[in-house]
């Protein structure tokens, strides 16, 4: 797909310097740029490449100071990195313009099917499924029985949704992604065997959540776990049964939630943390990468650490613990004086 300069402007309400009429039909990093394609300046320390690139259309930031000679034909804007995530949204929807029923694929006589949606090949479509307008199921997905799917959503290929879950609209959920899948629930017996306990509740998603590859969402035990509006999840994070995730929350790779814990709005959760179950974390938190956070967390503090407490005091406890083999060896000799002291008084 070709774009011109002046259409890109006119997308991003920006000032074109240079050609109008320059042409793009692909995307590429500055310091990689290519004729024909449109990168982005948003970062100063690339500011070099900008002299040297040879991608046809730059957008800049409008108040960028330029101090060189440039070929390439630039868009000022009022924020570089904003707009050329828009063109990245107005050009990805255009890759995912699928619609139809593939075959073969399964949908039950029961399921409700909405306008204009794309289901792939070997698909299944549940009993009492509802799925709403222009969702998008790619081959090899699962959709149980009295699942919600509504609008504009979209379930890569292999994406697991168990019964009776609600996924919300403009959600995206890539592949090998499983939904509402038995929490981790068992009883000890007297003879120590683990007698499991019935998860019969469900999974709330709300508006615009993304999850990553291999996530997965463990179904209520009893009622819901929920994950509010605006939730990034990325690959491989595990959420247990019963917890609850606030609007806008970001968490990163390999992290784990144990059941019943409520995480605040907009917080920050680093790749590889572990929260411990029936946590409270307030809103606008911070947990550090690999953070183990065994007690409940107020509004806006940040923690790093295992187990994880306030950041500042974190970063001094790191300076002392790494001087402990020089403190150890200072100990240990002030202790041998002490002891020679000791003997030459007797």
């Amino acid at each position: 797909m070709n774009f011109t300069a002046k259409r890109i402007a006119e997308f991003t309400n920006g000032e074109i310097v240079g050609n109008p009429d320059e042409i793009v039909h692909d995307i590429s990093r500055i310091e990689e740029g290519k004729k024909g394609t449109l990168a982005f300046l948003a970062n100063p320390k690339y500011e070099k490449y900008l002299y040297d690139t040879k991608a046809s259309i730059i957008l800049v930031n409008r108040e960028l100071v330029i101090n060189g000679s440039i070929k390439s034909t630039l868009i000022r804007v009022e924020n570089a990195y904003n707009a050329f995530t828009s063109l990245l949204e107005l050009y990805a929807g255009s890759l995912h313009e699928k619609t139809g029923i593939e075959q073969p694929s399964f949908i039950d006589p029961t399921a409700k099917i909405g306008n204009n949606v794309y289901i792939g090949a070997f698909a299944y479509i549940g009993p009492k499924a509802v799925i709403g307008n222009n969702v998008k199921i790619y081959p090899q997905s699962y959709v149980g029985e009295g699942t919600e799917i509504r609008d504009h959503t979209i379930l890569y290929s292999g994406v697991k949704i168990y019964h009776d879950c609600i996924i919300g609209s403009h959600c995206i959920f890539h592949s090998g992604s499983v939904i509402g899948g038995d929490g981790f629930g068992f009883v000890q017996q007297d003879d120590m065997q683990q007698r499991k306990i019935p998860q019969l509740g469900n999974v709330i998603i709300e508006d615009h959540v993304e999850a990553g590859s291999n996530v997965t969402i463990d179904r209520a035990t009893i009622g819901s776990t929920i994950i509010r509006k605006g939730v990034k999840l990325d690959n491989l994070i595990q959420i247990g049964h019963n917890v609850e995730v606030g609007e806008n929350t970001v968490i990163v790779a390999q992290a784990g939630i144990a059941g019943s814990t409520k995480v605040g709005e907009n917080c920050m959760i680093g790749g590889q943390a572990g929260l411990a179950g029936h946590l409270k974390i307030g809103d606008s938190v911070k947990i550090g990468a690999q953070s183990g956070v065994t007690n409940s967390i107020k509004a806006n503090e940040t923690v790093l650490g295992s187990p994880a407490m306030n950041a500042s005091k974190q970063v001094k406890a790191m300076v002392i613990y790494k001087s402990l083999p020089e403190m150890y060896q200072r100990i240990t000799d002030l202790e041998k004086e002490i002891a020679l002291l000791r003997k030459e008084k007797e």
